[in-house]
């Protein structure tokens, strides 16, 4: 009987894609994968630190695998990997005594089955392995993509930013560009099994520079995967606002397949916390990139991240970030109260000063003005009839499907199982501040004769 593995997966999309990698590394080894931790040989946890809330996650579910050994008798082997494995090591052995039985870092996860084999073998064993095996940054070969319509691509790993809050350097080393051809065979592969949609990954996705091609920057590899036969949409994230350069802005108005949609991640609306964080912009510098964003590319959707209670944010920065949010009017955002990351600048010389009550405070007024805006905005899509590629069964109602508009917007439609992969025109009816709904006209025009 073939062992059983489970993977539970925390944080961004590159920890997703991961897990896509570790679970294609397991079925190759003979793994075959469920969804029960009372019916897994494996079980592997993958990690993310940006927050601490995921940190906090990881050792409740330590704690509940535990249980699940001690009352149910079922001990799985249990792997954490991802970002938390490689920041907190051997630390995570001693915190969860008799839980984990591995720990293995983001660069190492090529090594998973092996280590899986040792310690099925030696379960008194606590494996470690943090090394960076840079010449298996990107693994190729078989890939299980967990999604039917999106697939994932890195093409970037780490970051040399080293932004004062930001643990990735940290945990997933210097920045390594992925090659040009690699990239592309990548996207052949899944267009070739169907997969309508990618999703270019990096932690700095616009300072690409294709090792094997001078010329391919970010804009040309954009340029040569929208040439790719089969692929009909490409997103990507994360761009850093200081490398968008008039070329990338130029490829996302003149390219149709690449989505009308620009992850920008400002993180403070004050100069001075923007210094503090070492961003390399200031407020003005923002601003003016996003008018020259929206000046180039007409009706594209801007999305952010913002950290509120940074170190020394007072009330009238706090206030900046309020109004470069109402003056910028944000499709969408993802905003977070600061907490310290280990080994970062800001938490080697800053003190965590702004009390978690005010930190509070400004997350809900940050948030409250953030749906206000997004409701205003997805209310004036009523009427208009937006191409959606359809990715899923809608989350709210059995007999509905959800899918995105080219602007990432989420939009549920009454449909059928085979539209999934398929863009509909569809005319939106009503809407929320985080999602809209409609029909698509494609119905219409059948019911018509049209």
């Amino acid at each position: 009987m073939a062992r059983k593995y489970l993977i539970e997966t925390f944080g961004c999309q590159m920890n997703f894609h991961d897990s896509e990698r570790m679970a294609s590394l397991l079925e190759q080894a003979g793994y075959e994968a469920t969804d029960q931790a009372s019916d897994a040989d494996l079980v592997v946890i993958n990690t993310c630190s940006v927050r601490e809330h995921a940190e906090d996650k990881l050792y409740t579910r330590l704690g509940e695998l535990r249980e699940l050994a001690s009352t149910a008798g079922h001990d799985p082997v249990v792997a954490v990997a991802g970002c938390v494995a490689q920041q907190e090591g051997e630390a995570i052995f001693k915190r969860s005594p008799g839980v984990a039985d591995i720990v293995v870092g983001t660069q190492a996860i090529r090594r998973l089955p092996m280590l899986a084999e040792q310690a099925s073998a030696h379960r008194s064993q606590r494996l470690l392995d943090l090394n960076p095996y840079e010449d298996v940054t990107f693994p190729l070969g078989i890939m299980r993509r967990s999604d039917p319509v999106k697939a994932y691509v890195t093409i970037i790993e780490g970051c040399n930013e080293f932004c004062s809050f930001c643990v990735v350097p940290y945990t997933r080393g210097h920045e390594r560009m992925r090659p040009k051809a690699d990239i592309l065979g990548e996207v052949r592969e899944a267009a070739a099994h169907g997969h309508r949609e990618v999703q270019l990954l990096g932690q700095i996705v616009n300072h690409y520079q294709a090792p094997d091609d001078a010329a391919c920057g970010f804009a040309e590899l954009l340029e040569a995967i929208h040439d790719v036969d089969g692929i009909e949409r490409i997103r990507f994230a994360s761009p850093h606002p200081r490398h968008v350069a008039a070329r990338v802005l130029r490829a996302l108005r003149d390219l149709p397949k690449v989505c009308r949609h620009l992850h920008l991640p400002v993180q403070s609306g004050s100069t001075r916390v923007l210094e503090a964080m070492r961003r390399r912009y200031t407020r003005a510098e923002y601003l003016e990139l996003v008018a020259e964003v929206r000046e180039t590319v007409p009706g594209v959707a801007i999305s952010t991240d913002m950290i509120v209670g940074f170190p020394g944010e007072t009330d009238v920065d706090f206030d900046d970030t309020m109004t470069l949010t109402g003056a910028v009017r944000y499709h969408s955002m993802f905003s977070f109260k600061y907490s310290p990351r280990p080994n970062t600048l800001a938490d080697k010389r800053l003190a965590d000063d702004v009390p978690e009550e005010e930190k509070t405070r400004r997350i809900v007024a940050l948030q409250a003005l953030q749906r206000e805006i997004q409701t205003a905005i997805n209310a004036g899509m009523v009427g208009a009839v937006e191409p959606v590629l359809v990715d899923a069964w809608s989350r709210r109602r059995d007999s509905e499907v959800s899918g995105r508009t080219s602007t990432n917007v989420v939009v549920n439609l009454p449909g059928r199982p085979e539209w999934i992969g398929q863009t509909m025109p569809v005319r939106i009816e009503r809407s929320g501040p985080h999602s809209v709904w409609g029909r698509s006209t494609a119905l219409d025009s059948a019911a018509t004769g049209a």
